[in-house]
C-alpha cells in the first residue's frame, strides 16, 4: 500500500482455512514480520540462519535426485528451532483477530482507535500510523480480496489476483499506484496525493470494477485445468498462534 497497490495475498490467502482469523496485520499493515514467526505462526516449515543458506543450497543442489526424504534431511540438518520475542507481535493475536474481524476498513480502524489508549497497547500507534499513511483504495482493496479469498480455491484466488494487478496498472478505479510509485522511488517526497483520500469516498461498487471479470475473456488468467485440490491444512493448524474457533 506503500505504493499505492495492493500487496500480493492470494499465497496466505489460500494457506489459511477459512475457519481461522484473518491475518490482517500482515496484508494491510506492511508488517515487518520476521522468518521465526512467520515459522512459529506455521505459515513455514522451517528457519534456517542466513549464515548457513549458502550451505544448504549447496547442500540441495549436490543432490541428484528428486527424494523428497532426503531433501528433507537436508533442510533439517540446517534449521533451527525458534524462539519468538516476549514482545512479538503474535502475542497480541487476541487484539489483533478482534479490530481485523471487521468487515469494512472504518471498522477495522477504529477498533484499532479504541484499544490505542489501553496500557500495554502502545504498539498499535505505528499500525495505526501505517494504516492512515496507505492508500485508502488499496486498503479497500485489500481487505475485500482477504475476505473473499477466505473461501476461493487457489485458481480462485489466483484469476482474482491477476485482475487486481492488471485493473490497478490500467488505473481503472484510481491512479494510486503510479501516485505511491513517484513520491516513494521517483521525487522521494514520501507524501503521495492519494485520491480519493480518505476511505468513506471508495465506495463498493467502484470495487466492483476492480473484482468483475474482463470483458476481454482471453486476458483472463490461464490456468491449466485440474482436479481441485484440498485447503492447505499444514503447520498452522498445530501452530499454538493458531486461534481455535471450535
Amino acid at each position: 500500500n506503500k505504493s499505492g497497490v495492493p500487496p500480493r495475498l492470494w499465497i496466505l490467502i489460500y494457506a489459511l482455512p477459512p475457519s481461522r482469523p484473518t491475518w490482517g496485520i500482515l496484508g494491510l499493515n506492511r508488517s515487518d514480520t520476521k522468518g521465526k514467526e512467520i515459522v512459529a505462526a506455521g505459515l513455514a516449515t522451517h528457519f534456517v540462519p542466513s549464515q548457513k543458506l549458502f550451505q544448504l543450497e549447496k547442500r540441495l543442489l549436490s543432490i541428484n535426485n528428486g527424494d523428497e526424504d532426503a531433501i528433507r534431511s537436508v533442510i533439517n540438518e540446517f534449521s533451527t528451532n525458534v524462539h519468538i520475542d516476549e514482545r512479538s507481535i503474535l502475542n497480541k493475536l487476541s487484539i489483533i483477530n478482534d479490530c481485523f474481524s471487521g468487515e469494512s476498513m472504518e471498522e477495522i480502524m477504529d477498533s484499532f482507535e479504541a484499544k490505542a489508549d489501553k496500557k500495554g497497547n502502545d504498539w498499535i500507534v505505528p499500525v495505526l500510523k501505517n494504516l492512515k499513511k496507505a492508500s485508502p483504495t488499496g486498503l479497500k482493496i485489500t481487505l475485500r480480496s482477504i475476505l473473499e479469498g477466505r473461501t476461493q480455491t487457489l485458481s480462485e484466488c489466483l484469476r482474482r489476483e491477476f485482475r487486481i494487478t492488471v485493473n490497478t496498472l490500467r488505473s481503472i478505479l484510481s491512479d494510486d499506484f503510479y501516485e505511491g510509485i513517484r513520491a516513494t522511488i521517483i521525487d522521494k517526497d514520501k507524501s503521495p496525493k492519494w485520491n480519493p483520500s480518505t476511505l468513506d469516498k471508495v465506495y463498493d461498487e467502484q470495487l466492483d470494477l476492480i473484482f468483475k471479470p474482463f470483458e476481454e475473456h482471453n486476458l483472463e488468467l490461464q490456468i491449466p485445468i485440474q482436479e481441485d485440490v484440498c485447503r492447505w491444512g499444514g503447520k498452522y493448524e498445530n501452530s499454538r498462534y493458531c486461534l481455535r474457533t471450535n
